[in-house]
């Protein structure tokens, strides 16, 4: 019986590789998104500390823009007190600590609008576009890096790198103009400036984000090209690649099988940080095209000294900084058998 049983086991299948990398990784993985989240809630006190001290040194008396020249004295101190801008910074920063943790960041000095719901809305917005953007972007730079890194020191490695060097040096807001102005404007194939909802009319919606998504992704696609080629390079240069290229396998298995999941790793860092950092600082693009994204949203609240709304919209970006870079630490792994735990 024992011996039967034996070789019933020895003829079981191999486990599947996924569920061997899952095995091997889901302890490590656990305890570091422990010590992540145990990270998070220091790091966001820390900003939100920043960003409450550092923004009530700003010159400017928000009772004085909201009531405007004109206002007297009384007025003045008056709505001060409605603000609860007359009790000290202190006393201030602890009454608005004790909303946030009960997820409520205030209402707009400006619009007396609720701080939250106004920033998931307006973040749909820049998240469609920094999320198409990104994607695109990705999906482009990805194969062009591969490609100037296999075909590296020839011509199309040198006409890739230069069109890499040139998009790193182009300004968002030029960029988005001289589209604007050529495709919009000019040519008229799509819609100039404006925003329309997904959910009113998709077809109009994305005729007004063609544009903004065009003008980041050649933007990005330079920084992401030249980091895709420096890390293949790398990689092509190693002694496996070469004992692999031995063994008689092709260049396209080569590449897609042996550089790209090695050489992935870097570029995915630099996607996590170009996520932070456009979901919260797309402004001059929102600007450009008249788009109500969380980027505009915050540059009018700093200029309008709307603090309630300045702290909500940097506090909420920290946050999904931590969590966007959380992801990519994550993916880690799945792509990388060689890594076992971030």
């Amino acid at each position: 019986m024992a011996t039967r049983a034996a070789a019933r086991v020895g003829r079981q299948p191999p486990q599947p590789l996924i569920l061997t990398v899952l095995e091997q990784t889901v302890p490590a993985l656990k305890s570091y998104i422990l010590r992540r989240l145990l990270w998070t809630p220091p790091t966001l006190l820390v900003v939100s500390l920043l960003v409450f001290f550092l923004l009530r040194h700003i010159p400017g008396d928000p009772a004085q823009i909201l009531l405007g020249d004109e206002a007297t004295p009384m007025e003045l101190v008056a709505t001060r007190a409605s603000l609860q801008l007359d009790q000290p910074v202190v006393a201030q920063y602890l009454n608005w600590l004790g909303r946030v943790l009960h997820a409520d960041l205030g209402n707009s000095y400006a619009t007396g609008e609720a701080v939250l719901p106004l920033i998931l809305d307006r973040f749909q917005v820049s998240a469609a576009i920094v999320l198409a953007s990104v994607a695109l972007a990705l999906i482009i730079a990805v194969p062009l890096g591969l490609l100037s890194a296999w075909k590296r020191n020839t011509f199309l490695d040198t006409a890739i790198g230069a069109t890499s060097s040139l998009l790193l040096s182009l300004p968002t807001f030029w960029l988005g103009l001289l589209l604007l102005l050529v495709f919009g404007v000019k040519l008229g194939w799509v819609s100039a400036i404006g925003y329309v909802p997904l959910g009113d009319d998709w077809k109009a919606a994305i005729g007004f984000l063609v544009l903004p998504v065009a003008t980041l992704t050649l933007i990005e696609l330079g920084v992401l090209i030249r980091l895709t080629r420096a890390s293949a390079v790398d990689v092509l240069d190693l002694e496996y690649v070469a004992h692999a290229r031995a063994k008689g396998l092709s260049e396209q298995a080569v590449i897609f099988r042996h550089v790209l999941p090695n050489a992935i790793a870097p570029t995915l860092t630099m996607v996590g940080l170009i996520l932070s950092n456009l979901l919260g600082g797309v402004a001059a693009l929102e600007t450009v095209f008249t788009l109500p994204g969380l980027g505009r949203l915050l540059v009018d609240s700093i200029f309008s000294r709307d603090y309630p709304v300045v702290q909500g919209c940097l506090l909420f970006t920290a946050c999904g900084y931590v969590f966007v870079n959380l992801v990519v630490d994550l993916s880690y792994p799945l792509l990388d058998r060689r890594i076992s735990a971030p």
